[in-house]
């Protein structure tokens, strides 16, 4: 209840900015099309498409289920106080910074606007790396944010090496992003690869340590 009382008007203003983009599109009714691209692939190039009443409501109303949905289990975690504030608030501005992104994707695609969303788009995720990789090895053991694995939560020492390394790959999948989209990279297959990566190794090298550690 205390994270609750001190955040609480942090947790309706980040609700709020979740909820910008269906204002906006409410605002913008008329001119949008009755179909909306809402999904596009790393050349962006729409490949999924939704009613305009779906784009304007549905979206902004699903991220925003998500969002509370991240806010109340947070709250909930048997290890919250092992979550400072800053760690979070970074998990309260996730969902909005998503929204807000979609939205400008989204509105900017339907109405023409001249901007390139690609570039846009990978900008946006090599940020979120960015931060997010900046965060990891700060993040004490809990049961919500982090790479909640049974050996990290079983071990400390194992879930602070496997942050430290993840941290790292991260922010240098980050940097590979944002220099990506500067240098217009075009091959379609390599920034998906990349992402999987970046998810995947740091449950490997977590494993690998853990085996490790069994050995001792």
């Amino acid at each position: 209840m205390e994270k609750w009382k001190k955040n609480k008007g942090f947790i309706i203003l980040t609700s709020l900015i979740t909820l910008l983009p269906m204002m906006a599109g409410i605002f913008l009714w008329q001119k949008l099309p009755d179909q909306m691209a809402t999904h596009f692939d790393f050349q962006n190039v729409p490949n999924g498409w939704s009613s305009k009443t779906f784009a304007v409501f549905g979206l902004p109303l699903f991220i925003l289920a998500a969002h509370l949905f991240c806010t109340f289990y947070t709250l909930e975690d048997p290890k919250r106080q092992h979550i400072n504030d800053k760690l979070y608030r970074l998990v309260l501005l996730l969902c909005p910074a998503v929204s807000v992104m979609c939205g400008i994707v989204t509105y900017g695609y339907a109405l023409n606007f001249k901007f390139d969303m690609g570039l846009f788009s990978k900008l946006f995720m090599g940020l979120l790396f960015l931060v997010i990789g900046n965060y990891l090895p700060k993040c004490k053991q809990n049961y919500t944010v982090g790479i909640k694995l049974p050996w990290t939560l079983d071990n400390e020492d194992n879930w602070n090496y496997t942050h430290r390394f993840a941290g790292w790959l991260w922010v240098f999948t980050g940097l590979f992003f944002i220099i990506a989209s500067l240098i217009n990279l075009t091959y379609t297959w390599i920034l998906p690869a990349v992402t999987i990566v970046t998810a995947f190794v740091p449950c490997i090298v977590s494993f690998l340590y853990y085996q490790k550690q069994k050995k001792l």
